[in-house]
């Protein structure tokens, strides 16, 4: 069988042949080399310029890795391959800088709209990834697995719902300490420079186990553990909300929302690339045509305030809401003087980390749950990311204006 090795600086020369090589091939998968993984972390860490589809390849290497320790047959070890491929496919340019445009527009998130790619239902704008070219036809993702004799849909339930009676093959791809983590921690780490996230991803290895049907550590890996835990706390706090980087996406989901055809136009700028939908906002007019060229050239909104008052029911609601949390945007802007799009609010995202507990397997064989057991590590890997609640940002123009009056509005227009 041809094997084709695809060079990684994570994890070194990844081999790829079958079924993998010709997916890797597809256009659709192609697409993700035109997909940043850390959305707009770029304009403070300028390393970080790698994209989903090398994370889509280490995942793949680290799944295999664990399904080889653990001992998993070979037709679990290939859906899990494929499935951690293929887990991306939906993203929007950006990636997750751009998810709540995306469930506004279509009423789906990425990882709905991964399901539908695999299964073979692809947005028109995708379904031209590969069109054009004289003589070549893309096969859809269903037509190159079952070539391979794979269901698409074993592989859809791997990244969905969990798998009665084999949670261990959900958790290898979305549990606490996954393959999708495992790669994007170093991976993310390499490209920023940022060494919170380098682990011990070897010595998590060593020390997988299963019990019980779910993947456990056993008890000699458990600083690799704690390391990763921590890690992941503070990468989300430096890098993934980092409060410039935090500006620049709020800005370009502001650019793609106030674009003057959205949400009907959504599925058609989300389904490209980075570079087609800056393209896009940039033949536009108005607000979203000033915000891309803002971000283009790195003009970035200034933080006017910040707070942490506030009922999180009513955060919450203006987060699920964002035609509403639109309007007081424009509600502040009119009282600062200002036109609709030069004051936007930034609610961040209510994360629980690190999600399920880590099972531990005891020197005695007994399991038992690593946060549960230590209270003090419990309250650091699950501190919140973001030093606020709710943020407002604005042009500077705006910024004297609003930095005097705007906390007061505020409170007016979001009682707590």
């Amino acid at each position: 069988m041809k094997t084709t090795y695809i060079y990684d600086p994570i994890h070194g020369s990844i081999p790829l042949q079958g079924v993998m090589l010709e997916l890797m091939g597809h256009p659709l998968v192609q697409r993700l080399w035109g997909i940043r993984q850390t959305g707009m972390a770029h304009l403070v860490f300028p390393g970080s310029s790698h994209t989903r589809l090398e994370h889509s390849l280490g995942t793949r290497w680290v799944v295999r890795e664990m399904a080889s320790r653990l001992g998993r047959p070979s037709e679990e070890a290939l859906a899990l391959e494929i499935a951690a491929l293929l887990h991306d496919l939906g993203h929007t340019p950006f990636s997750h800088s751009l998810e709540p445009a995306l469930v506004e527009s279509t009423g789906e998130n990425h990882e709905d709209r991964t399901g539908q790619l695999i299964r073979g239902n692809v947005p028109f704008k995708m379904a031209s990834f590969g069109a054009g070219i004289q003589g070549y036809r893309a096969p859809s993702i269903p037509e190159v697995l079952e070539k391979h004799q794979v269901n698409p849909q074993s592989v859809v339930r791997l990244l969905g719902a969990r798998t009665p009676g084999k949670a261990y093959l959900r958790e290898l791809l979305h549990g606490t300490i996954d393959a999708d983590r495992l790669d994007y921690m170093l991976r993310d780490a390499h490209y920023t420079g940022v060494a919170h996230g380098v682990i011990d991803m070897s010595r998590i290895l060593a020390t997988l186990g299963l019990r019980d049907d779910h993947v456990a550590f056993f008890e000699k890996g458990r600083a690799a553990v704690e390391g990763f835990l921590l890690g992941r706390s503070l990468m989300y706090s430096s890098v993934y909300f980092n409060k410039t980087v935090r500006i620049a996406e709020t800005m370009l989901l502001s650019a793609v929302e106030r674009h003057p055809e959205f949400p009907s136009i959504g599925e058609e700028l989300l389904s490209g690339t980075d570079g087609q939908l800056l393209t896009a906002l940039s033949n536009t007019s108005g607000i979203s045509r000033e915000i891309s060229s803002r971000l283009v050239s790195r003009v970035l909104y200034k933080i006017a305030f910040t707070s942490q008052a506030g009922s999180l029911r009513r955060l919450d609601h203006y987060r699920n809401h964002p035609s509403e949390r639109r309007t007081l945007e424009d509600d502040l802007a009119h009282q600062l003087k200002g036109v609709p799009g030069e004051v936007l609010v930034d609610i961040p995202p209510r994360l629980e980390l690190p999600g399920d507990d880590v099972r531990m397997i005891g020197e005695g064989g007994q399991c038992y749950r690593l946060l549960a057991r230590d209270p003090v590590l419990s309250r650091l890997v699950g501190r919140s990311p973001s030093p606020w609640r709710l943020a407002v940002y604005v042009t500077p123009r705006l910024l004297t204006r609003a930095q005097a009056r705007g906390a007061r509005a505020l409170e007016r227009l979001l009682p707590s």
